[in-house]
Formats: structure tokens, C-alpha cells, sequence
């Protein structure tokens, strides 16, 4: 009898882009809207370098208007704009998977099919912690003393953790989730999204807090949770220490997202010595992706492959990696809540 092996169903032309289709539709980050796809960061990772400049242009200024005059000598003083150059850095990453272990579980199903859904959901929570190690080092650089005038230190935190627990105090609170928004002023309606730890999640069940609304895309999908108009989204890798969590508010592009082609994104490689010859199948993927938090540059040294997501020098939870650039605070899509749970 023939058995089915992932060299004879992987089509590296068909598998890439459909491992990519699962990577998007199942990131929440995505599917919310906080991280939209950028053309202009895929166009970046289709030639060489390392870290890309990403200019943009400023609002103007809010100074008075002029008066008008009937004085011909009296003459307007013209204003001008100014441009901001956020800095993105490329992410070269892969995975291997050897077909000895997959051999098993692609037992009477479809193999391509099986191997795709593996593969995106693994792209999509490795995506996920980007992410998250990105907005640490955010926070982290937004909580030290700024060297200039990027930011004012920790504006973009509200901490309610206290020095121990008390009720309806230091945990999750509607009181404490307001006074986070509001540190977004006027634009406080731009954060439509909320991501919580799963413990915070339970303190949000318990008091009630929780509304549970059908999904307008898939009426047959379970109901979406949401807290004051927001939709509500479990991520255990959220950064949580000793009971103190935290929950981050994200507007829509709050991170941008490129996605590149790696010459050879997928590869199927037989190593027929192994097994005491049985034989084995080894199945490797790789990704170029710039994930960006928007308003922020990258100044670490990165090495060829770009950062990791660690919290060590030059990586992306490292304070020392980032510095905002954009300086107005409703310009950063971005805001935490700080709680003690028990």
C-alpha cells in the first residue's frame, strides 16, 4: 500500500500563499483591524536592507490665524509643516517540521489541507508575539524618561495596580478603563479594541462586564465579546507578573504590516538516512514581515535576520529599540491599563 507523504502534496507555489490566507484570517490582530497591511512595508521587503525609512508628513500646527488688515505693509508671516521619519526593521524568520511526526497526524485527511491550517494558525499566534513584544518595547521606552521631547513619560499608561489588592480598586474596573481612554483626549473613540489576559477576562465575567454581541460577518459564528463598544480579545501572552496584568486599548493601524517573499518560502527536503533508513521528510517555511507600531521608530542595531522578540539589546522588547515620532499623544493608537487581580 502507498502512503501519502508531504513531499507529494506540498506545492511550494500553492502552499505559500495559502499558508499566508490562514495567517490573516486567523490573527485577531487582523481580523480587528488593529494591524492593516501596508503596501508601501511589502514593497520595502521586496528589495535589500535591513531597517526603511517611512516618512510622513505632520498636521499643521495649531497656532492662531492671522487678522485681517488693510495696512499694505503689514505682511503675513507664512507657516510651514514638518515631516516625521518613523523607521521600520525587517523580521527574516522560519520553522521546520519534519514529516515523521506529521506522518501520523495526516492519517485519513486531507494532507494539504491539514499541513496549511498548521502552519497559518502557527504563522498567526508567532505574528501575535511580535506584536506584543513590540508594544513592550513600546511601553518600556514610553515609561523611561524621554532623552528629548519625543513623549511625555508614561502617557500612554493608566496604573491602578496599587502596592496590594483591594476589590473593586486595584482589579479591572470601568472607572479605571475610563481614566486609560481619556488619556487619548477627544480621540478616545479611535481605540476599538481591547486586549486582555485571560484572568483579566475572568474579572470582566464575574462583574458582569462582558456584552455579547452576534457577529455581523457570520451571523452562524459565536457572539463577539465587548466592553463599552469595544471588542474584547484573550491573549494569554499578554505581560503579566506576580497578579499585576496588563490590558491594551488599539486602534485601527495602530501596527502596520508588511509582508515579503523569502526566495524560497517553502521547501521539502528528503533525508532518506534517517529512520535507521526508514526515511524522513522535512517540511521548512519562512516569512519576511515588517510589523510596525505606528508613530515609532526602530533605532536598535539589528542583526541580519532583524530582531527577536526578546527584551535583550537591539530586540524588540527592549526600551532601547524605539523612540516615538510622532508627537502629538491622539497619534499613537496605543493605550494600557495597569490592575492588580488578586
Amino acid at each position: 500500500m502507498a502512503d501519502t507523504q508531504v513531499v507529494d502534496v506540498v506545492t511550494p507555489e500553492i502552499f505559500t500563499p495559502y499558508a499566508q490566507q490562514i495567517t490573516e484570517e486567523r490573527a485577531n490582530l487582523v481580523t480587528t483591524g488593529v494591524i492593516t497591511v501596508d503596501p508601501l512595508l511589502s514593497e520595502f521587503l521586496a528589495g535589500g536592507g535591513i531597517t526603511f525609512n517611512v516618512p510622513s508628513w505632520r498636521d499643521l500646527s495649531n497656532v492662531a490665524e492671522n487678522v485681517a488688515s488693510d495696512n499694505p505693509a503689514t505682511l503675513a508671516t507664512p507657516q510651514k509643516t514638518q515631516a516625521d521619519s518613523e523607521i521600520a526593521v525587517r523580521l527574516s524568520r522560519n520553522q521546520s517540521w519534519s514529516t515523521m511526526d506529521l506522518a501520523q497526524a495526516l492519517a485519513g485527511s486531507d494532507p494539504m489541507a491539514s499541513i496549511g491550517n498548521r502552519v497559518g494558525y502557527y504563522w498567526s499566534r508567532r505574528l501575535q508575539a511580535v506584536v506584543i513584544a513590540s508594544m513592550n518595547g513600546i511601553f518600556a521606552d514610553n515609561d523611561a524618561a524621554p532623552g528629548g521631547t519625543e513623549h511625555v513619560q508614561g502617557d500612554l499608561t493608566t496604573d491602578i495596580s496599587g502596592a496590594s489588592f483591594i476589590a473593586g480598586v486595584t482589579n479591572f474596573n470601568s472607572a479605571g478603563f475610563i481614566d486609560a481612554l481619556t488619556t487619548m483626549n477627544e480621540a478616545e473613540e479611535d481605540l476599538g479594541a481591547m486586549f486582555v489576559h485571560p484572568v483579566v477576562y475572568g474579572t470582566m465575567r464575574k462583574n458582569n462586564l462582558i456584552d455579547f454581541v452576534p457577529d455581523a460577518v457570520n451571523p452562524n459564528a459565536a457572539a463577539v465579546p465587548t466592553f463599552l463598544g469595544r471588542r474584547v480579545i484573550q491573549d494569554k501572552g499578554l505581560p503579566n507578573a506576580s497578579d499585576v496584568y496588563e490590558t491594551w486599548m488599539l486602534g485601527g493601524g495602530a501596527v502596520r504590516w508588511g509582508v515579503g517573499t523569502p526566495r524560497r518560502a517553502t521547501a521539502v527536503r528528503r533525508e532518506e538516512d534517517a529512520g535507521n533508513g526508514a526515511g524522513q521528510e522535512i517540511l521548512h517555511n519562512r516569512i519576511e514581515w515588517i510589523v510596525h507600531p505606528a508613530g515609532h521608530a526602530y533605532v536598535g542595531t539589528a542583526a541580519s535576520g532583524g530582531p527577536d522578540n526578546t527584551a535583550t539589546t537591539d530586540n524588540l522588547a527592549d526600551a532601547a529599540s524605539w523612540i516615538r515620532r510622532f508627537p502629538e499623544r491622539e497619534q499613537i493608537k496605543i493605550a494600557r491599563l495597569v490592575t492588580r487581580e488578586a
